[in-house]
């Protein structure tokens, strides 16, 4: 008997994008591994691409997280 009993269905209006299929899925289809969401609309989760890459953008232009001003930066 397993311990952890996994959910192989999803809950309505639970949305995902999966990375590997490239697709939005109702409810865990895929791993994990291969999915961004849960969003709570299809439509969100099919930006979900979209989204990631503006948070990207925003995390490396983000001056909190470089040290680039310091003096013992090498790369200064």
């Amino acid at each position: 008997m397993a311990l952890f009993k996994r959910r192989t269905e999803g809950r309505p209006g639970e949305w995902f994008y999966c990375l590997r299929h490239q697709k939005v899925e109702e409810g865990p289809e895929c791993r994990a591994a291969d999915r961004f969401g849960p969003y709570a609309t299809r439509e969100e989760a099919a930006h979900a691409m979209e989204t990631a890459r503006e948070r990207n953008l925003e995390w490396e232009t983000d001056p909190r997280w470089h040290d680039s001003g310091k003096k013992d930066d090498p790369e200064s």
